[in-house]
């Protein structure tokens, strides 16, 4: 029988005392339970990911020192055994530095293993500064129990397609009672049930219960849903802890090798569908904003408010994660601002209680375009005065930024940064992006389900219902210069995400693509949406950091050269 309390908490990257206060406090909770072993996350002691922090000196003596400190903690609770995730110091031949899993008793390194399996996919760059450990499992006696360990994508190689070494054949070799997995595992549409599939097969195929342990937080631009969970060789899934939340749960592996409560309760049944893709965008996107301002030092956010459907759903997020009281509105119309423009954005921002300025720009842009004229000989006109007005409303909002200590929330879609339907300092400006990875059809879907969440009106219908628009010149339709969004969005899904999308989405945005090729003027639509992507690279690689939802978001998930030939 052992007793082991997971400990899912939110560790910011580079607050070495901050994340050892976090884990002493979950060290003393477990003592309390009486737990044989307190297990934290990957990295725990710096944060996931530190990047090149790494290569820095006084940053590594840094975690030295920390790692003392968190071996002088381990000392109040001689007993128990922490599991904590650290980069260490490799001597010899490559990068310096090992991903390590450590386990600490009563100021002692009982023992230590280093990860194997170093992803370089994705958003994933750790081979840059970790050596991989040596193709050996390690196992380690605590009280009448045998427990293995591994560290994170040490797990997800067991159908053996990604790389040579296999860390769950050696793990299965050993037979110990349980194995732990200690986790940084970044979160987007379809992981948790990913994650579920992954190691149920690996639990049943090697006959392993296993203990996946997470973090949850916003870091940059990706952000971490918790959901740790136990798994058992027969029965799959038996607990999840809390997602978007911090949990410290305490489970007991009894003699006959299943997991239970503490006091040795059956536990409760763990659903195989967890949020809707809608609430899962909300919750992933309000935790990712929350952790980002304050970790930026900003306590309050500004956000240039339209009347249309992206500013009103990045406001309404903002509330969410905020509160009104630390979210301002700033309404700024133009010559060709619409009448309803202003009135939508009143009413929007008084269902969410939060302040609303109005800057028109009309004299601005008048004087600015008088002056080009004057010192340059030819009248400011077209797309060149289009732009003039997003640059002039994108320089508002950063004054009052400054000003007034604001983040300011750029509020692009994925279907607009996708084909560059964006103004470089203009509508681009800003701190953080939240809809960045969200396709237009999705802003409008999340939109409907803000209202139902809250049960009643926050974002007016006819925002929702009106047709987009950047209102930057006469009469202007965003479908004046793009495919509709509905036949859009599957274009780009298709040709950005592709064969990353579930396999549901892939096969209806690939029989979609297939359809609008036999169609009259379909193959002109894909090849001009193609190239629309690949020429607005440059503006992609200079918008902010955008939050992360998908499997393949812009930013660190995507990377393309700027200067290079597509076709």
């Amino acid at each position: 029988m052992l007793k082991v309390t997971l400990a899912q908490l939110n560790y910011m990257v580079g607050d070495i005392q901050g994340n050892i206060r976090r884990m002493s406090e979950a060290a003393a909770r477990a003592s309390a339970d009486k737990a044989d072993l307190v297990v934290f996350s990957e990295l725990s002691l710096s944060g996931y990911y530190p990047g090149d922090m790494l290569d820095e000196p006084s940053f590594l003596q840094r975690l030295d020192a920390g790692l003392q400190d968190l071996l002088s903690a381990t000392r109040q609770f001689p007993d128990l055994h922490w599991v904590v995730g650290a980069p260490t110091r490799h001597n010899g031949p490559g990068k310096p530095l090992h991903n390590s899993l450590l386990v600490l008793q009563d100021g002692q390194v009982r023992l230590q293993y280093d990860k194997q399996l170093l992803p370089t996919y994705n958003i994933f760059d750790e081979r840059r500064h970790f050596e991989p450990g040596a193709d050996t499992a390690k196992v380690l006696r605590v009280g009448n129990c045998q427990v293995g360990f591994l560290v994170c994508e040490d797990g997800w190689n067991d159908q053996g397609a990604d790389y040579a070494t296999n860390p769950f054949v050696r793990m299965g070799d050993a037979a110990p009672d349980m194995v732990i997995s200690i986790n940084a595992s970044p979160s987007h549409l379809g992981k948790r049930e990913q994650r579920h599939e992954v190691f149920t097969q690996a639990a049943a195929r090697h006959k392993l219960s296993i203990l996946y342990v997470n973090q949850i937080g916003g870091q940059d631009q990706i952000v971490f849903d918790g959901a740790s969970f136990a798994v058992e060789p027969e029965a799959g899934v038996v607990f999840e802890a809390k997602r978007f939340e911090e949990d410290i749960y305490t489970l007991e592996l009894g003699d006959n090798g299943h997991f239970q409560t503490a006091t040795g309760q059956k536990l409760g049944p763990v659903p195989a569908q967890g949020l809707s893709t809608m609430e899962f965008y909300r919750q992933q996107i309000v935790l990712g904003l929350r952790d980002y301002a304050r970790r930026c030092g900003f306590k309050q956010v500004v956000v240039g408010s339209s009347g249309g459907i992206d500013s009103a759903l990045t406001l309404a997020l903002a509330v969410d994660a905020l509160g009104a009281d630390n979210v301002v509105g700033i309404t700024m119309p133009s010559s060709y601002s619409s009448a309803g423009s202003v009135d939508d954005s009143v009413d929007l921002c008084r269902n969410l209680g939060i302040k609303l300025y109005e800057h028109p720009i009309k004299e601005l842009v008048t004087t600015y375009a008088r002056q080009f004229e004057a010192s340059f000989g030819e009248p400011l006109q077209g797309l060149a005065l289009e732009n003039l007005q997003a640059r002039a409303r994108g320089t508002t909002l950063m004054e009052f930024s400054n000003a007034f200590g604001h983040l300011l929330l750029t509020t692009g879609n994925k279907s607009e940064l996708s084909v560059g339907y964006c103004t470089l300092y203009g509508d681009t400006n800003g701190g953080l992006g939240l809809l960045g990875d969200l396709y237009k059809t999705e802003v409008f879907e999340l939109s409907r389900h803000i209202n139902t969440h809250a049960g009643r009106e926050l974002i007016p219908q006819v925002i929702i219902d009106k047709p987009p628009s950047a209102e930057l010149a006469p009469g202007q339709k965003d479908e004046d210069s793009l495919p509709p969004y509905a036949v859009l969005d599957e274009i780009l899904k298709w040709h950005i995400e592709g064969q990353h999308l579930s396999s549901k989405e892939y096969a209806h945005a690939a029989a979609f693509v297939d359809k609008l090729r036999t169609q009259s003027g379909g193959p002109e639509i894909i090849a001009r949406v193609q190239k629309l992507v690949f020429r607005s690279e440059y503006k992609r690689r200079q918008a902010p950091p955008m939050l992360r939802v998908r499997p393949r978001a812009f930013g660190t998930g995507r990377q393309m050269p700027i200067a290079a030939h597509y076709e």
